[in-house]
């Protein structure tokens, strides 16, 4: 489960799931357990990745804030029309 293009797209398919308001940080988004078994190095790798994808392709994402531990922390937002323009593929 460690391959970082694979933890991307569970990350991203998980905001899914979470409400139109909600904040969340990246691990969040994973089971305690599944987080802690990703290494650290690329936990970090992952948060970079997450934060550059939700910069230029998500649309119902936000960055908001770091929050005291200076994790990134990140917005659900409004479901917005997409249909003008498709998201760029994940690499």
């Amino acid at each position: 489960m460690n391959d970082i293009s694979t933890l991307l797209k569970t990350a991203l398919s998980e905001t899914k799931n979470l409400k139109e308001g909600e904040t969340f940080l990246v691990k969040d988004l994973f089971k305690g357990y599944l987080w802690n078994r990703i290494s650290k190095g690329d936990r970090l790798l992952l948060g970079s990745l997450f934060l550059s994808y939700v910069g230029s392709n998500e649309r119902e994402l936000i960055v908001i804030k770091k929050g005291a531990s200076g994790q990134q922390m990140y917005q659900k937002t409004q479901k917005a029309d997409t249909a003008l323009e498709s998201p760029k593929p994940i690499a």
